[in-house]
């Protein structure tokens, strides 16, 4: 089986794994040891940014993100429903009421036009989602933002070493959010970042991230443990000397599907419009004018095939048993995509002779 995404870890990390635990420094009561601070230095670098704060999930940065920003019960936050739980899962870890948003049917990201339609008195948050590895469309979104005086915090999940209009992730923002999970660009197994640059919100985050702690067994406000273990952070350092090479190679796979399937007319292909710099997490396609069954029926035979397709994400989060409650707005492009999009492998693992077998699979199954 050729699998829709596949950690790359090498000699180097697990060089740097048992570098760890020879020294006996595993964690850090503040939660800047010094792996830590080292990986958290190298990324603002990688990322532009003047401020790095590592934590020890994704979901742990959007609520720390979230949480530092004085988000609270009474507030409304507008963020996508077609993206991963966890970005709305924050929002109402923190008290506040996600308020869901359609997509841009061309890039599957929010749609900014849809924004400034949705804020009330009790808005103070967006949450765009760089989905799949394109980067939302900001200037917009800054711009409404900066018009109603709204916080901006990115997902930037799934799109390390994306970039928009020449500029990183996170310029246009407050704060961006990174995940290393496993599938990522890059990993460190859990483990994510916030990425700013306001001091204020820097210095509130690392008290946070600590218990609230300014220094140990001090507590100055109301935290939680979300330290990153230096092991973890060691992992990080590695990866991400490695992630260009990583990004060149997902970029490679994409543009051959791209090139092998770009005659295919019942599929729409990704794009990645002037300006925008995609980082390949996820190569989707859309199976143009079609049932979900159509679509699921295409996934079976691919996995029968030994390729790993996947859809990402098949329920969206407002029709979600839990979230439901918090729909308020008809969804309608959120829901065609769930019901027409697949992914397909483009991770550095797979092989030119692979990316030709997906290629000539699926258009054999169009057929």
């Amino acid at each position: 089986m050729i699998p829709i995404n596949a950690p790359q870890i090498g000699k180097e990390e697990i060089e740097a794994v048992v570098k760890v635990l020879e020294s006996g420094i595993l964690t850090h009561g503040l939660g800047a040891g010094p792996m830590v601070t080292k990986f958290e230095k190298e990324f603002a670098k990688f990322v532009g940014a003047k401020h790095a704060i590592a934590v020890n999930t994704g979901t742990a940065a959007l609520h720390l993100a979230l949480s530092s920003a004085n988000i609270k019960t009474g507030d409304e936050v507008i963020l996508p429903s077609f993206t991963f739980v966890a970005t709305a899962e924050v929002v109402v870890l923190v008290g506040a009421k996600p308020v869901f948003v359609d997509i841009d049917p061309e890039t599957y990201n929010v749609s900014s036009e849809k924004i400034e339609k949705c804020i009330t008195d009790q808005t103070k948050a967006v949450m765009p989602v760089h989905l799949y590895g394109l980067p939302a469309n900001m200037q917009p979104i800054k711009e409404i933002a900066e018009k109603h005086g709204l916080i901006i915090i990115e997902d930037a999940a799934q799109a390390h070493g994306a970039s928009y209009k020449e500029k990183p992730l996170g310029t246009f923002a407050d704060a961006a959010c990174w995940s290393f999970y496993a599938s990522k660009n890059m990993t460190t197994g859990e483990g994510g970042m916030v990425t700013t640059n306001d001091d204020e919100l820097a210095e509130k985050m690392r008290f946070m991230r600590s218990h609230g702690e300014k220094e140990k067994y001090k507590s100055i406000m109301l935290g939680h443990n979300y330290h990153m273990p230096e092991i973890q952070a060691a992992i990080g350092s590695v990866q991400l000397e490695k992630l260009p090479r990583f990004l060149a190679k997902r970029r490679e796979n994409a543009e051959k599907l791209t090139e092998n399937l770009k005659d295919a007319e019942k599929l729409e292909l990704p794009k990645e419009p002037d300006g925008y710099q995609h980082s390949w997490y996820l190569y989707t396609v859309r199976l143009k004018n079609a049932e979900k069954q159509q679509r699921n029926r295409i996934l079976e035979k691919l996995r029968q095939k030994g390729i790993d397709a996947q859809v990402y994400y098949r329920c969206p989060i407002h029709l979600m048993p839990y979230y439901s409650k918090f729909r308020k707005y008809r969804l309608p492009e959120t829901e065609k995509a769930a019901n027409q999009v697949f992914s397909l492998p483009v991770h550095p693992n797979v092989t030119q002779e692979q990316v030709e077998y997906i290629s000539h699979t699926l258009l054999h199954l169009l057929e």
